[in-house]
């Protein structure tokens, strides 16, 4: 599973150029899943990403949560970051979650959210998506779930 974790001073999605979900302060969420993705894994990068520590303090350190600062999350599934550009110039998606496995544990991601307390808006899952950002910073993180040691466990 792969997390793009962007922090925005706001951030909207639109599809067919309707606002379909809109934040203020907090995280734009790239969301990759993996057919060897489990809800484990979401809840072991769920728990990563609500505690980083990326927003500035008042002596401009990187040091507040999204909880801190009052912070809403943007999450939206993007098969995109399994891309594999290894052999020639088109990307294979190969090791991209099925639609119906990374739909399910997105929706999942999505609800564990909500119940954590977090202002959740969100994009519509297999859409043609425009998501346009206000990035603070730039910021952005990137979590990977094999990185982390959170596969297989």
């Amino acid at each position: 599973m792969k997390f793009v974790i962007q922090r925005v001073e706001e951030s909207r999605v639109t599809v067919d150029g309707k606002i379909v979900g809109e934040i203020g302060k907090g995280y734009n969420v790239l969301i990759g899943v993996s057919d060897t993705d489990t809800e484990d894994t979401c809840d072991r990068m769920i728990k990563k990403m609500l505690n980083l520590r990326i927003f500035q303090d008042d002596e401009g350190k990187t040091n507040l949560s999204l909880s801190d600062v009052s912070g809403a999350l943007l999450l939206i599934s993007q098969f995109t970051l399994y891309a594999d550009c290894r052999k020639g110039n088109r990307p294979s998606f190969v090791k991209a979650g099925s639609p119906a496995h990374a739909e399910a544990l997105y929706e999942y991601i999505v609800g564990k959210c909500r119940e954590a307390g977090f202002p959740v808006e969100t994009g519509i899952f297999g859409a043609d998506m425009t998501v346009s950002i206000v990035n603070e910073g730039p910021f952005t993180v990137v979590l990977d779930s094999k990185e982390l040691g959170f596969d297989g466990v």
